[in-house]
């Protein structure tokens, strides 16, 4: 919706977007081009222009997309749109599926490390609930590890961490790997270095034990735990050092770098992965959710 003045009489005058517009804007970015979204949205090519001329002049009143030769681009007013246009798109898709069906139930089966339970879940799920107040959610937390080794439709969604350039699925984030140590202890200069890792088979723990051992530090694993609930506890209370991602250090720690000793580590993803069958309005919805709850 967009809120405009009337220069004559200053009254606001309050102007729709309407939902059809956004459908063949979203078509043409998604397509590469007119003339396949108009087959997309079932329209003429002719049919397409003068939507997006209308959305450009009588509506958003800026250009949309720049044009170079047989290329289109989105301009910076484009890029801005796209974002509210797909939202806009999806909470209308979802408002039909629950109006139509307001007794809608069912079960939807995610599964999701620990590590991420705390720091996104309650977020996305309370969202889910709002929109869905009849689906049950059922969450498996394990190990990305184990997580990955179920792609066989026990689970419709799982969230799984990868190393930067093995992904498989959607990229919901792409997230630092830091050191981290609580705030009122030294304990990352005793050598041998006390850690606390995640069991393997665990990327992050293989990458900080080649960082150190490649940097000449000596190290021990002191303590081994699937729970980042867990290794979050040995580390505050000052036992051992760790390597996590950076949006799950939490408050009472303190990161580490190059400054202190502690040579940087690879970049994680965080993905979400469909089962090839999982394609239903409450599975689709649930994915809407989680892609924009990572967001944040």
């Amino acid at each position: 919706m967009m809120l405009s003045i009337n220069p004559v009489d200053g009254h606001a005058m309050f102007q729709t977007i309407d939902h059809e517009l956004l459908r063949t804007f979203v078509a043409i970015v998604d397509h590469g081009g007119f003339t396949r979204a108009a087959e997309a949205v079932n329209r003429t090519q002719s049919a397409v222009s003068m939507q997006i001329k209308r959305l450009e002049e009588d509506v958003i009143r800026r250009p949309l997309f720049e044009r170079d030769g047989r290329q289109i681009h989105l301009t910076s007013e484009g890029n801005t749109l796209l974002g509210y246009a797909r939202r806009i798109l999806d909470l209308h898709g979802e408002a039909l599926n629950v109006l139509r069906q307001p007794d809608m139930v069912g079960r939807v089966k995610i599964g999701v490390p620990d590590d991420y339970v705390m720091r996104f879940l309650p977020g996305i799920l309370k969202s889910f609930s709002q929109a869905w107040p009849m689906i049950d959610v059922e969450v498996h937390c394990e190990p990305s590890s184990q997580l990955l080794s179920r792609q066989d439709g026990s689970l419709d969604l799982s969230i799984v961490t990868r190393e930067v350039g093995h992904e498989i699925g959607e990229i919901l984030r792409q997230d630092a790997t830091v050191w981290v140590v609580a705030e009122s202890h030294s304990l990352h200069q005793q050598t041998p270095l006390p850690l606390a890792l995640f069991e393997e088979p665990c990327f992050c723990r293989r990458h900080a034990c080649n960082a150190l051992a490649r940097a000449g530090r000596q190290y021990r694993v002191a303590y081994s735990s699937p729970s980042l609930a867990t290794l979050q506890a040995v580390v505050s209370a000052g036992l051992a050092v760790s390597a996590w991602m950076k949006s799950l250090v939490v408050p009472g720690m303190r990161i580490l770098d190059e400054t202190d000793g502690f040579p940087p580590l690879p970049d994680a993803s965080i993905v979400l992965l469909r089962a090839p069958q999982a394609h239903s309005p409450i599975v689709d919805g649930l994915a809407r959710y989680i892609t924009e709850g990572f967001k944040h």
